[in-house]
């Protein structure tokens, strides 16, 4: 077998929790040991990652427990490096447009988390200068890969739902507020000044999820809420939590769709996931986690009688059928790499471009004027 050709990655901000693991660990390291990347011409690309923080104790260390040879602490030299082509930021938020910027302005191909700003006038910024330039570019959007989503998409496509009425997300836990016991999630994501809040973080992933399974979003009804107004930090300090911390909304789409999720990080879980979604369509509805999905067609719907004088007679988790595993599930993350890299290799089509990431910042806006003015708020076509 031929070696496999070299593909150098700046990987920015892969020492926080999910950096690490799912864009480093699962997907990076993961392509590296099994060979690289396939391409159609059978040969292969091998990812050399140069992982990049401001922490040098912490990167380094990342680095030789997981045998990367090369890192970094500074970006802009890091950027100076031709055989680097592609800029990958798992960062915080506020900083990456600037990133993003420096990245395209050195002619890199960009990859980087959602959100991709935290305004819709810098994500379009960056969008155009990526498009000017003429570099490859992506954002993640990792939902779209899970299991449990992948098997509603093979139900849409086959028309099982038949006409779609109506979907139903509920996502959230209960993340401790840090006084009895550590939080689950940074402080900062309770500090609206440092780009926090559930809206901002998660309203971007319900706009792909949305668009691509169940219809175009056209306007969005948001209510926010900061339910817990003091927490404390990874010090053990007690702040001010001034970022929503759930937001309740409903989506109408294109087709007659009606999506409402609820999102929060402070709700106890009661069902089967961490996040759920149940669409419900005139021949069948299914309701799907991360990896499990189960159905009900119209030919095997119950006929329940509301008689609140009788215990309910009908069991109605046993009337579901489970969607079989019949394929093999990859990581979601490491295969949406896999897509960038054949896409920076040899042109395959990828179509989850800034731009798609800059529609989630749109919907965010729309979803935070909405809460603002109490009203539902249109989401225009968004162009460059």
């Amino acid at each position: 077998m031929a070696a496999a050709r070299r593909l150098g990655i700046i990987m920015h901000g892969v020492t926080g929790r999910m950096g690490m693991n799912q864009h480093l660990i699962r997907s990076v390291l993961a392509i590296r040991q099994q060979g690289g990347v396939v391409l159609s011409d059978g040969s292969r690309v091998m990812p050399d990652p140069i992982l990049v923080g401001r922490n040098p104790d912490k990167i380094a260390a990342l680095a030789q427990q997981y045998g990367v040879t090369r890192w970094a602490t500074d970006v802009d030299k890091a950027l100076l490096n031709p055989e680097d082509e592609i800029f990958f930021d798992s960062g915080t938020t506020q900083m990456r447009p600037e990133l993003l910027e420096k990245a395209i302005a050195h002619g890199k191909h960009v990859y980087c988390e959602k959100p991709i700003a935290t305004d819709l006038a810098s994500a379009l910024k960056v969008c155009r200068l990526a498009e000017k330039a003429g570099v490859k570019n992506g954002v993640v959007q990792d939902k779209l890969f899970l299991p449990g989503l992948l098997k509603l998409k093979m139900l849409r496509d086959s028309g099982f739902f038949g006409r779609m009425i109506a979907v139903r997300g509920e996502f959230g836990y209960w993340v401790f507020e840090g006084d009895w016991q550590p939080a689950q999630r940074p402080s900062w994501n309770y500090r609206a000044e440092d780009g926090g809040g559930i809206i901002l973080d998660m309203v971007c992933h319900w706009r792909y999820v949305l668009d691509n399974l169940f219809g175009q979003v056209k306007s969005v009804s948001c209510l926010g809420a900061k339910h817990i107004p003091e927490r404390w930090d990874e010090d053990g300090k007690e702040y001010k939590a001034t970022a929503d911390d759930a937001a309740y909304a409903t989506f109408e789409l294109e087709g007659g769709v009606i999506a409402h999720i609820n999102m929060s990080w402070v709700t106890r879980v009661y069902r089967d996931d961490l996040v759920t979604f149940q669409v419900d369509g005139v021949n069948g509805s299914a309701v799907a986690g991360l990896t499990e999905c189960v159905i009900q067609p119209r030919q095997g719907t119950p006929r329940p009688v509301w008689n609140p004088d009788v215990k309910q007679p009908i069991d109605f988790y046993d009337t579901w059928q489970p969607v079989p595993d019949n394929q093999v599930y990859d990581n979601g993350f490491k295969v949406q790499w896999e897509m960038f890299i054949r896409n920076v290799a040899e042109n395959a089509p990828y179509r989850y471009t800034l731009l798609e990431g800059a529609k989630g910042v749109q919907l965010v806006e729309c979803a935070l004027q909405s809460w603002k003015e109490r009203r539902f708020v249109d989401v225009p076509e968004l162009k460059l």
